[in-house]
C-alpha cells in the first residue's frame, strides 16, 4: 500500500469498459516459430491506444515501477524473443515493465504490453528462464487467447467481489477481478499448453536454453507448495503466475519433451546465469517497506506510521493501492483516502467508489464509536451474490483533519463485521521507535565459498522460519544438491 492513496483509484478502475485480455496477432505455427511477411501481423491502433491508456493504472496497482536499469535488462531480453514471435516489427511492438510487487506474477494486456514482477524474477535462476516467461506471455498475445479465455472471478481480489456485490454486476466484478491483486485469467488447458510451446520455441530460436522451461514450472510449483506451508494451508491462494497459470507435472514433463527435440544454446548457460544475478543483485524481495510490511499476522507501514492485525488464519496481501486480508469467514480491505468532510459522507464516498458513480445506493446511517482514540464511523448493508446474501461493512476512521482510513468488510449476510472485530479494532499509530524497527529485505547474490553447505547458507536468510527451505527454493535446488566453490547463490536478507 503506498504512501498516497485514494479510494477513487479502484472506482476509476472498475469503470474501464474493456476488460484486459492477452490478444493480439494470429496464432503462430505449430512447427516454427519462424515469421514470414505472409503471417505476420501488427497489433491494431486500438489494442495500442487502449493498452497506453491502462497502463499507468496497471502500474498503480501494481506497486508502482521497479529499478529502472532492471527494466532496461528485461527489456533487452524480452526484446530479443520477440523477434521470433509471430507479430509484425515485434520488437518494437512489444512493452516490458518490470513491477515492484511482491505477488508472483507475469501477464500481457492489449497492445503488448508485457508484465513481470519483480518477486517472480526473484524466483529465476538464469536469462534462459526469464526469456521462458516473457516468450510464454507473448505466446498467449500471438495465440489470441484474449479471445477465448474464461474470465473467472477470486476471492483473493476483493475490489471485484466488494463491485459485485454492491453492483450486482457481474461484469464489473469480472473486470474488478482482473485488475485487483493479479491479472486472473482462467486460461483453458489447451491453451496453456500452446503458450508453453511458443514460448519454448521462441526462446530457443532466440539461442536460449529450451530446457529452462520445465525447470521455470517446477520453480513455481515448488514456491506454491512452500506458500501454502508458510501460512499453513492446503494449497496456494496468493495470486501468481503459478496461479493464474495452473501449474501440473504434465506441463514440465511436455516442455521437457519438447527441449529436447530443440537446438542447443548459443549462449553458454554460465554466461545467461551470471548476467541475470548480476541484474538482480540488491533488489527488493517481499513487500516494499515504504509500501507497508506483511510480518505473520501483522501489517506495519512505516511511513504511515500505522498497524493493524488481521484475524489468525487469514492471509495478508499488501498491494499497490490497497492491503487485503482473507479467509474463510469473510474476507476485507484496508485503504485511505482524503477527508473533505464528516465520517459519514466519507463512508458514503466509499461506497460509491466500489459501486460506481452512477450506482443509486440506499446505506443506512454510520454509526459513530472511538477506536484507540479516533473518531470512527460505521455502516453495513446487504448485498445478493451468486452464492447468496453477505454483509458489506465499512468501517472509516478519522486520523488526521485531512486523512481517514477504512476497512470494508465483506461477510455472511447477518453476521455484520464477523470474525473482523479484533481486526478492527487493532488499527493504531506506530511509534517513531517501532517504524524505524520496520526492515525490508533484499536479493543478496554471493560466491559459495570453501567449507560453505546448503545449511550455513540458508542460516544467513532474512526469516525466523523454515530458512532451509526457502533457500533451496529460490535457487532451484533440492535437498541432496551439493554446492562447489565458486558458485553463485541468492539469499534473502534484510535491507543495508
Amino acid at each position: 500500500m503506498r504512501k498516497h492513496l485514494s479510494v477513487v483509484l479502484m472506482a476509476s478502475l472498475l469503470a474501464t469498459t474493456v476488460p484486459f485480455s492477452p490478444a493480439g496477432a494470429q496464432s503462430a505455427p505449430a512447427q516454427s516459430v519462424q515469421r514470414t511477411q505472409s503471417t505476420a501481423r501488427a497489433l491494431s491502433a486500438s489494442q495500442v491506444q487502449q493498452a497506453a491508456q491502462q497502463h499507468p493504472e496497471v502500474v498503480e496497482q501494481f506497486g508502482g515501477l521497479a529499478d529502472p536499469k532492471l527494466n532496461s535488462y528485461v527489456t533487452t531480453v524480452g526484446q530479443r524473443v520477440a523477434g521470433y514471435t509471430n507479430l509484425a516489427n515485434a520488437t518494437n511492438a512489444y512493452r516490458f515493465t518490470v513491477l515492484n510487487s511482491p505477488v508472483r506474477n507475469a501477464f500481457a494486456v492489449p497492445g503488448g504490453y508485457v508484465y513481470v514482477t519483480r518477486d517472480l524474477l526473484a524466483l529465476m535462476n538464469s536469462e534462459d528462464e526469464l526469456a521462458f516467461v516473457l516468450g510464454h506471455e507473448m505466446g498467449h498475445v500471438t495465440a489470441r487467447h484474449g479471445q477465448k479465455r474464461q474470465t473467472r472471478g477470486t476471492l483473493g481480489a476483493l475490489g471485484a467481489v466488494l463491485a459485485q456485490v454492491v453492483t450486482g454486476s457481474d461484469v464489473v466484478g469480472q473486470l474488478a477481478s482482473q485488475v485487483g491483486q493479479g491479472v486472473l485469467l482462467g486460461y483453458s488447458r489447451s491453451q496453456e499448453n500452446e503458450a508453453d510451446q511458443l514460448g519454448v520455441r521462441t526462446m530457443a530460436a532466440a539461442g536460449y536454453d529450451p530446457f529452462a522451461a520445465p525447470r521455470m514450472l517446477s520453480a513455481m510449483g515448488a514456491a506454491e507448495s512452500l506458500d501454502a506451508r508458510v501460512e499453513g494451508r492446503q494449497d496456494a491462494q496468493t495470486p501468481s503466475w503459478g496461479r493464474t497459470h495452473p501449474l501440473s507435472s504434465e506441463r514440465v514433463t511436455r516442455t521437457t519433451a519438447l527441449a529436447r527435440q530443440l537446438p542447443a544454446p548459443r549462449t553458454p548457460a554460465a554466461a545467461n546465469r551470471d548476467r541475470f544475478l548480476a541484474a538482480i543483485d540488491g533488489m527488493t524481495y517481499g513487500d516494499d517497506p515504504h509500501q507497508g510490511i506483511v510480518e505473520g499476522r501483522e501489517f506495519r507501514h512505516p511511513d504511515l506510521r500505522i498497524r493493524f492485525t488481521a484475524p489468525a488464519g487469514y492471509t495478508i496481501q499488501n498491494g499497490g493501492t490497497a492491503v487485503t486480508i482473507a479467509g474463510s469467514g469473510g474476507q476485507a480491505t484496508f485503504g485511505s483516502g482524503r477527508l473533505t468532510g464528516s465520517l459519514d459522507s466519507y463512508v458514503g464516498q466509499v461506497f460509491r467508489s466500489l459501486a460506481g458513480s452512477n450506482a443509486q445506493l440506499s446505506l443506512p446511517a454510520a454509526q459513530a464509536t472511538t477506536i484507540n482514540g479516533r473518531q470512527v464511523a460505521t455502516s453495513t448493508t446487504r448485498a445478493s451474490t451468486n452464492g447468496g446474501q453477505v454483509d458489506v461493512t465499512v468501517t472509516a476512521y478519522r486520523w488526521t483533519p485531512e486523512t481517514a482510513y477504512h476497512f470494508v468488510t465483506i461477510t455472511p449476510a447477518g453476521t455484520g463485521i464477523g470474525p473482523f472485530g479484533g481486526m478492527i479494532q487493532s488499527l493504531a499509530p506506530l511509534s517513531a521507535q517501532e517504524a524505524a524497527a520496520v526492515r525490508g529485505r533484499e536479493i543478496d547474490v554471493v560466491t559459495v565459498a570453501r567449507g560453505d553447505t546448503l545449511q550455513t547458507l540458508a542460516a544467513r536468510m532474512a526469516y525466523p522460519d523454515l530458512r532451509l527451505e526457502r533457500f533451496l527454493t529460490l535457487n532451484g535446488l533440492d535437498a541432496g544438491a551439493t554446492l562447489a566453490p565458486g558458485q553463485k547463490v541468492k539469499l534473502v536478507v534484510y535491507r543495508r
